[in-house]
């Protein structure tokens, strides 16, 4: 066989809805490294928040912050932050609205607000041992290359008209949507990465399960949606598999002739 890229989410497609990793889906990675192809995450969250889940798997490639930030092999090949300027008018326009917002970069978070509800709230659903930084004005002077704006979904509207020419929203919790540059997304993440292999689109495979997973599960030929995706997700993708805690990584990949046990 050929070798073959294959993408993997982390929530809801690696990891379960208790956030652990299936013991199906670490043999099933397993597999795929030791017949040669190259497994990557492809992931909304940053490279800080899932180190520990890479290193379990034995990956050192992955797609993060939904595209912004790419590496191959420990290495970053890609970066692309955020503007300070549209940060700024971002922070007074969420600010007007007593809406929090958290600065991410590969190596660490920053909060505009301290103990707010909704940010303990979304960031403790991700179980994330890495305590939030306090600094309201990191956006200013440090790299940003994602944003976590804590809005209700009726207020979204408002952020679209406002920011349409200027960034992209995404949401990823009840109580928060993901900030990206315009036109930034895990597709043109995972886009750099093929580009950067020379993989043809014929041998590339990409798993996921969650509205930031779309544009991904559109432009990957070969896409699979998990059984626990919504709808909108699943019509995204040319192959639905199992839900995540009913092997669906490992029922996914004989669905696409990855593994054949």
């Amino acid at each position: 066989m050929n070798k073959k890229l294959i993408f993997f989410d982390i929530d809801g497609t690696l990891l379960d809805h208790d956030k652990q990793l299936q013991t199906s889906a670490k043999k099933a990675i397993a597999e795929l490294k030791r017949d040669g192809h190259v497994v990557a995450a492809a992931t909304g969250r940053a490279p800080f928040t899932f180190q520990p889940i890479l290193e379990e798997l034995d990956i050192d490639t992955h797609v993060s912050m939904n595209g912004q930030y790419v590496v191959f092999e420990n290495e970053a090949i890609y970066k692309n932050p955020l503007s300070a300027d549209v940060l700024g008018e971002l922070n007074k326009f969420a600010a007007a609205k007593n809406h929090p917002i958290i600065y991410v970069n590969h190596e660490d978070w920053y909060s505009n607000t301290e103990d707010h509800p909704q940010v303990i709230a979304a960031i403790n659903s991700l179980k994330v041992d890495q305590e939030l930084t306090y600094n309201p004005e990191f956006h200013q002077s440090g790299e940003v290359y994602q944003a976590l704006l804590f809005t209700p979904e009726e207020s979204e509207p408002d952020y679209w008209e406002a920011f349409r020419q200027q960034l992209e929203f995404i949401r990823w919790h009840e109580h928060s949507m993901d900030v990206l540059p315009h036109g930034g997304s895990k597709a043109a993440g995972i886009e750099k990465l093929i580009n950067h292999l020379r993989f043809s689109a014929d041998d590339v495979y990409a798993f996921g399960d969650g509205l930031n997973d779309i544009k991904m599960l559109q432009s990957v030929q070969n896409s699979v949606a998990m059984g626990n995706a919504s709808d909108e997700v699943k019509e995204s993708a040319k192959f639905v598999t199992k839900d995540v805690q009913d092997d669906g990584i490992l029922h996914g990949l004989k669905m696409v002739g990855l593994i054949k046990s």
